[in-house]
């Protein structure tokens, strides 16, 4: 047990009092995700000691929108470490440059295949990436936009049988003695982290249920965001009678145990516009509705610090790897739910 789980109240107004008399934060630190309507929802962003679960059907932007919030930290001189459970290093690699590009060059910036095929040419003159790229618009400066802040974003290859918490407290915890900077923490995804069984269950050759292993875990990430005072955004799977078409995910449909909805204090849901709109706003504007396919609903579910029940709205760039971060509040009516208004 940590020497100073157990404090009076003298010794914690004594300690905040320490942190103003040299100008300190005696709150939560606040990490801002670079998407200004979530943000202010969010008080400023995502905040130290806190868990964040974000949870959607597969292909609507989970890993985009977490790896974006990563390169928005970076970019502004926060430390991020992710735990990639899905993607190789370099997966990743060619995701940032294409979104970094498209920071640098716009719409018109270099996109998936054209990068894969530069990488991938044979007995090229030019053997680093910024060569390869130079034909490219907005690639090489984006390798140079990535060397400004590589040294803040930690990759960590995670693997289901190996990567538990355990294992993430000592890489943030080496992050800290290496750099002295708090990273803030991304896991892709929860429900493939390794859960080692308990001795009981070992000892009577019993495995646990996804349950709870994902019960095991999401306890875990909590208590390490409250130990270490970082924020974990945590992406979740969802069940199977959550993937269905044209239908709205709520987080009873995420996937393993009802920890989840416990543990957390935010959820983010993402929905395809199209799938959650009310019916009238497809039936009378058939041309408007089609735009609604290039648009995803990020909902807060849960919100401990602050306001709940809100839909927000990000226009996908999927072609570079990224959301436009300026969306805002929808306006239309969503099934089930009502228009938010300021």
């Amino acid at each position: 047990m940590r020497a100073d789980r157990l404090k009076t109240l003298r010794t914690v107004l004594d300690e905040t009092n320490g942190r103003l008399n040299v100008d300190g934060d005696p709150g939560a630190r606040v990490w801002p995700s670079g998407f200004d309507a979530l943000d202010k929802s969010l008080g400023g962003g995502f905040r130290s000691g806190e868990l964040v679960l974000l949870g959607s059907r597969p292909g609507l932007g989970k890993t985009t929108f977490a790896l974006q919030a990563a390169r928005n930290l970076v970019a502004s001189d926060h430390s991020v470490v992710y735990f990639s459970f899905e993607h190789d290093n370099h997966s990743l690699l060619e995701r940032l440059i294409i979104m970094e590009a498209a920071e640098i060059a716009g719409s018109g910036a270099v996109q998936l295949p054209a990068l894969r095929q530069a990488f991938g040419a044979p007995r090229s003159t030019d053997q680093i990436m910024e060569g390869r790229l130079a034909g490219t618009e907005g690639g090489a400066e984006a390798v140079q936009a990535l060397q400004g802040y590589s040294q803040r974003l930690h990759l960590h290859r995670s693997s289901g049988a190996e990567t538990s918490v355990e294992v993430m407290i000592g890489a943030i915890e080496s992050i800290r003695e290496d750099t002295g900077q708090t990273p803030f923490v991304v896991v892709d995804y929860l429900q493939k982290v390794h859960s080692a069984e308990p001795v009981a269950d070992r000892r009577r050759n019993t495995r646990l249920s996804e349950e709870d292993r994902t019960t095991y875990v999401v306890e875990g990430l909590k208590d390490m965001a409250l130990d270490l005072a970082v924020p974990v955004l945590a992406l979740v799977a969802v069940e199977k009678c959550g993937l269905a078409a044209a239908t709205r995910t709520r987080l009873q449909d995420f996937r393993g145990s009802s920890a989840l909805a416990h543990e957390a204090d935010v959820v983010l849901i993402l929905n395809n516009k199209f799938d959650v709109v009310a019916r009238h706003h497809l039936m009378y504007n058939l041309a408007n509705a089609e735009q609604f396919h290039h648009w995803v609903v990020m909902s807060i579910a849960k919100n401990r610090s602050g306001v709940d029940s809100v839909d927000l709205e990000l226009r996908k760039r999927f072609e570079h790897s990224r959301f436009d971060t300026d969306g805002g509040h929808v306006q239309e009516q969503l099934v089930d739910d009502r228009v938010f208004v300021e």
